[in-house]
């Protein structure tokens, strides 16, 4: 199936590393160019290094109020246009109500949250008709997961704005769309399970209770939000894609 991908022109965030590296993977596999950013020089550099010429890296935070400027501009300056966004950040820390401080909400915050709505406020203001903007967000939209309370604040009210989103920019013909990854083999899912007294034994539990008893790869989840940025979903829009193996139950 051809995605009609071909030299479009994407940022992803987030992506020197785990979903969002695997997303922008997957766009210049099937023909786009993207350009990705991080918050290190060095790994953002490598991570446009490994995806070759079609990639080009920008060291910037999304929390920073000048990322949104600085990433569609190198798409306009590199590549001459620009289609759409996958906005993916780092989760934040892990911890229960207890744990986390003031200040590691107010991180979360800036970076999860807000840099999130300034990234599509931005992109919104410069896409046209078939353009796009894709967030990556996690399954505690639906459901909180045990120990990671700050993810389970910001997630589902990035959702909501991801949808009020959808709502007014549809008709001018561009797309929104999320993302719920659930037990994807990534670093940072490894990290929370490494947080157990048995690892093995808590990934093992995990896995019984996903459908299809594994966990996900992050080629899988890629390909997945390759599609959803793709014009081959141009009817899909407002949708929060569950990527989880079928853990989740409901409709």
């Amino acid at each position: 199936m051809d995605l009609g991908l071909k030299d479009r022109v994407y940022v992803v965030t987030g992506a020197t590393r785990g979903l969002g590296h695997a997303s922008a993977r997957e766009l210049v596999a099937d023909g786009a160019k993207v350009v990705v950013s991080g918050r290190e020089e060095k790994s953002v550099a490598d991570a446009a290094a490994a995806l070759g010429p079609n990639a080009v890296g920008v060291a910037v935070d999304n929390a920073d109020p000048e990322a949104p400027a600085r990433l569609i501009g190198t798409a306009r300056e590199r590549f001459a246009r620009f289609d759409g966004i996958l906005i993916s950040v780092g989760g934040p820390p892990p911890g229960f109500v207890a744990d986390n401080t003031d200040e590691q909400w107010r991180a979360a915050f800036e970076s999860v949250f807000l840099g999130a709505v300034r990234l599509a406020r931005a992109a919104a203001a410069e896409l046209g008709e078939g353009g796009v903007i894709g967030f990556v967000l996690s399954g505690s939209v639906h459901e909180p997961i045990p120990g990671l309370t700050i993810s389970n604040g910001l997630r589902p009210g990035l959702a909501g704005f991801a949808k009020s989103l959808a709502d007014e920019l549809g008709p001018r013909g561009i797309r929104v769309v999320g993302l719920l990854p659930g037990r994807i083999d990534t670093d940072r899912v490894r990290e929370l399970d490494s947080r157990s007294a048995d690892p093995e034994a808590t990934r093992q539990a995990a896995e019984s209770r996903i459908p299809l008893r594994r966990y996900g790869t992050p080629e899988e989840f890629g390909r997945t939000a390759a599609f959803l940025l793709s014009p081959a979903a141009s009817y899909l829009s407002g949708v929060m894609l569950p990527v989880d193996g079928g853990y989740r139950h409901g409709f």
